[in-house]
């Protein structure tokens, strides 16, 4: 691609202003005839995840600077779900995701640029960086935050919530909780764990659209900025290239990171994001593609929040290409990937450069080897994934649970439903004990159209960390988990209770059959007595008549947009006009 091919270029020849405003700000006169890179990153002071970014976009724009490219920079930060626990600010957490993506659309559109950059650590940073970057079609590299180390101990955030459990118990001192507290973030990053966060940072190298291992690189590894800078110097090849985001995100690309997920043990969040991103490329990724695709692929990572390590360890490990060199005989290796080239020819690039050989020498200062944070995918944790599909009555459309966090005892359960209507109800239940061993939490308007669609780590957390109820309760929900919840909790249930979904007509004292290994989410009984599923089915529909949709407590803003135009949390929860 030549110069005056560039869209830069063109809208030049077009707008007689351009030059004029560019030249009002650091531009000179030689900039203007430059390939144009818009540099947007999720930069910000609202929580560790962003607050590191603005070196990235430093090193990004020398690499950028470097090859001849004029780079500009443009922020929309995101916010952090750590920040938004416990009180409504959770309820604009998932729609966060399509106002970014939306900003970054706006920033790309509204101005010329020939390519894009994006820097991003977090939960809803990423998928939005990815959305944007489906939906803009430019060549485009993404460039993760990095990993958090770790606090005393291998201390790491989602642990904080369990001592917090144990607090409100009784069980812990006020100067215990508080020492927990203040030492359990000592870097800037993503957070330690295996959560939404990491899980995207990792999915997003799996997709070809990060440069190789650079998921999850500990932020005070200089490696972080030096991978930033290659990334910046990178996106002209793209640009001459024409090698665009489509040319990357295929059906094979997304097959491959569902995989790349599944040996990870990733955040069930993965099912709301990759759908809403494959969607922006005319790509449906169905629930039964990801229960298929985790029963045939092991469970390799041995990281937090369900096994032994934090992140930084999976990054010495090797990170995602040690993943993906284990399970390789499945991948699909010829797709295109940011370096020009294709998956398998990096993975030989990586095994002639001293690539593996560098994570062993991480490893050894610890006395440990890779097989014990990366399994071989001849002794893995478990034979297949982590994730599970589960239909019946009380999801029609389906549900998900990561069965690799639940104990042997629950995968199998039938008990009572307790019924709540707020999330808020469920968590002071379980803390003061309101509900017994045995019973099923049923956590209704929760989902994308009833509240935006909440995480709910201070309920899980509260379940998972009491030693009765981890292995005698469950939560079924048609809200979300936190990336780091563990234990019997069942999300994403569809159609949701604001649609009229079944869990809108569940009622105390029936009984819910959940049933991990057969895929099976059904109400099994009524008032305590267990009936047919035909006769279930006509006293769901004589509850159903008498249903009366609760009124929306989003009246205006962005809240009351998501709630009328946000699609089942089963196909992703983005926004459809």
């Amino acid at each position: 691609m030549t110069n005056r091919e560039l869209k830069s270029q063109k809208i030049r020849e077009i707008g007689s202003e351009n030059d004029s405003l560019r030249y009002g700000m650091d531009w000179l006169e030689e900039d203007l005839d430059k390939p144009q890179v818009l540099v947007e990153s999720t930069y910000g002071q609202s929580h560790p995840g962003s607050f590191h970014l603005n070196g990235l976009v430093d090193e990004v724009d020398k690499g950028a600077w470097e090859s001849g490219l004029k780079p500009s920079n443009s922020y929309a930060t995101d916010i952090c779900d750590g920040i938004a626990q416990g009180h409504d600010g959770m309820n604009f957490s998932l729609v966060s995701r399509e106002i970014i993506a939306d900003m970054v659309e706006i920033h790309a559109s509204a101005e010329p640029y020939d390519g894009l950059m994006l820097i991003s650590s977090c939960d809803k940073a990423i998928p939005a960086h990815l959305i944007a970057a489906a939906r803009l079609n430019m060549p485009t590299i993404h460039v993760p935050g990095g990993s958090m180390i770790t606090g005393f101990g291998d201390l790491t955030l989602e642990q904080v919530g369990a001592f917090a459990a144990d607090y409100e118990r009784g069980k812990m001192t006020a100067k215990e909780y508080e020492f927990y507290k203040f030492n359990a973030c000592p870097s800037c990053g993503a957070c330690q764990f295996m959560g939404t966060a990491s899980t995207h940072q990792v999915l997003v190298e799996a997709l070809g659209l990060a440069l190789p291992g650079s998921a999850l690189i500990p932020t005070a590894f200089n490696a972080l900025g030096k991978m930033a800078r290659k990334a910046g110097k990178q996106i002209k090849y793209l640009i001459e290239n024409n090698i665009t985001a489509h040319t990357i995100l295929t059906k094979e690309a997304f097959v491959n990171a569902i995989m790349v997920h599944a040996a990870i043990g990733g955040s069930t969040n993965a099912l709301l994001h990759l759908p809403a991103v494959a969607h922006e490329v005319g790509i449906e990724l169905e629930p039964e593609l990801f229960d298929e695709i985790n029963r045939k692929i092991p469970y390799l990572a041995d990281i937090k929040p369900g096994g032994k390590y934090p992140t930084e360890y999976f990054y010495y490990a090797g990170g995602v290409p040690a993943v993906m060199r284990e399970i390789k005989d499945f991948l699909n290796l010829d797709v295109m990937t940011v370096t020009g080239k294709t998956l398998g020819e990096n993975m030989k690039d990586l095994e002639s450069n001293g690539f593996f050989k560098l994570s062993e020498g991480y490893l050894s200062k610890f006395g440990m080897e890779r097989e014990e944070v990366i399994r071989p995918i001849y002794s893995p944790i478990q034979s297949n994934g982590s994730i599970a599909i589960l239909k019946g009555n009380l999801a029609p459309d389906g549900a998900v649970v990561k069965h690799s966090a639940v104990s042997k005892e629950m995968l199998v359960h039938k008990g009572q439903a307790r019924v709540f209507d707020r999330e808020e109800d469920a968590l002071n239940a379980i803390l003061k004990r309101f509900i017994k061993p045995g019973d099923v939490i049923i956590v209704r308007y929760e989902g994308p159209k009833g509240s935006g669609m909440p995480e709910m780590f201070y309920t899980t957390e509260a379940l998972a960390s009491d030693s009765e109820f981890v292995s005698t309760t469950a939560i079924i929900t048609d809200g979300r988990f936190s990336g780091a919840s563990r234990g019997p909790c069942i999300g994403h249930v569809s159609p949701e209770a604001a649609e009229g979904g079944p869990i809108a007509f569940v009622e105390d004292g029936d009984i819910i059959h959940i049933d991990i290994p057969g895929r099976r989410l059904d109400i099994v009984g009524i008032n305590g007595v267990e009936m047919s599923p035909s006769e279930i089915e006509k006293v769901l529909n004589e509850r159903k008549s008498k249903w009366v949709k609760p009124e929306s407590r989003f009246k205006s803003g962005v809240q009351g947009i998501y709630s009328k135009l946000a699609v089942s949390a089963m196909k992703g929860g983005y926004m459809e006009v």
